[in-house]
């Protein structure tokens, strides 16, 4: 099976902890660029950044490459030929992972929450173009049954002579973890570069990885900021349990010395709206904003929410303890275009 070998990375005094096998799937590292004018037309005397992992690829794009790149190498190190996933109908982290699974010849099953009619669009169209499986079930069937649903599509797989390996929602585990320590590595660079000492750091939190990684890799390399989940579904509560759950298997299985029960783990709720993928206007205004200040691109989802997060809680005062606000810009711009009725008009 032809693709990028697995590799790991080891313990250095910058460093200090062994990363665990990787594949090279990324483009990395990701641009970290100012936000001027978004600056000026706030009027806030903080400088405004973002690291730009919706660049990680193409139609590859976003923050689950990263934590795919660790995941993959140990399906493939477990001698499996298929990946099995999940997640919303629309989600980017299905989309990322049948394409890579193209890229490195796995078949690729999806078990998605939701139903939808051909011709599809966003991240489902790519990821049927990729050819993987699609199993495609009722929003409360999935709620209800995912753990069943799962295990029989393993079963299924077994059945057909396939040896699968399956992959949580978002990549969000231990192994996925990894994924975002080492974005921590490029932003100690960016902190650098730009004489950033002290921020805060903001993400869209949806399966808690990204965050978890976040959290951890300040810690473990001393990034002088405090690292906030903008919630995009579910409560404060549950980000607090799923970050701090992650990273305690995380710490288990690979026996990283850092003291979890004093790692800070802070969850911005407000801005969920109706729901899970569901936005109102105020993110749609959001999402307009940047593109026309900027250029830049959030979706309705993830980001859009997550970025609305950071210009309530700015205008709050709530990051009025520093100089330097850096958003972590995870992709999602597929997700975009099939809710492109509620794109506010110019």
């Amino acid at each position: 099976m032809a693709g990028p070998a697995c590799r790991g990375q080891a313990m250095t005094p910058e460093t200090p902890f062994e990363f665990p096998p990787r594949l090279s799937l990324a483009q990395l590292p990701t641009p970290f660029q100012p936000l001027p004018r978004l600056q000026r037309h706030l009027g806030c005397r903080q400088r405004l950044w973002i690291k730009r992992d919706d660049l990680t690829g193409s139609v590859l794009s976003g923050n689950k490459v990263r934590k795919l790149e660790f995941t993959l190498a140990e399906a493939l190190l477990a001698g499996a030929d298929t990946i099995v996933t999940c997640g919303g109908v629309q989600s980017n982290h299905c989309r990322a992972t049948a394409l890579l699974c193209a890229r490195l010849g796995l078949h690729c099953v999806l078990v998605l929450r939701g139903e939808a009619e051909p011709p599809f669009d966003g991240n489902l169209l790519l990821s049927q173009l990729a050819g993987a499986e699609l199993r495609l079930w009722p929003v409360r069937t999935y709620q209800h049954n995912l753990d069943a649903l799962l295990a029989e599509t393993i079963e299924d797989c077994r059945a057909q002579g396939r040896q699968p390996f399956l992959i949580p929602t978002g990549a969000s585990d231990a192994i996925g973890v990894w994924g975002y320590i080492g974005a921590v590595q490029e932003l100690q660079a960016d902190f650098a570069r730009e004489a950033i000492t002290r921020a805060h750091l903001l993400c869209a939190t949806g399966s808690g990885g990204t965050q978890a990684g976040l959290t951890a890799g300040a810690a473990l390399l001393g990034l002088p900021a405090t690292v906030w989940g903008v919630a995009v579904c579910d409560d404060e509560q549950w980000f607090l349990d799923k970050v701090r759950s992650d990273l305690q298997a995380w710490q288990e299985r690979y026996q990283v010395p850092l003291e979890l029960g004093r790692l800070p783990v802070q969850v911005l709720d407000a801005y969920i709206g109706p729901g899970y993928a569901r936005a109102g206007r105020e993110v749609f205004e959001t999402i307009q904003l940047l593109a026309s200040l900027e250029g830049m691109v959030l979706d309705p989802v993830y980001t859009g929410k997550a970025f609305l997060g950071l210009l309530t809680e700015l205008r709050s005062g709530r990051f009025d303890d520093v100089d330097d606000i850096v958003f972590v810009h995870t992709g999602g711009v597929f997700g975009l275009f099939p809710q492109r009725d509620q794109v506010v008009a110019s």
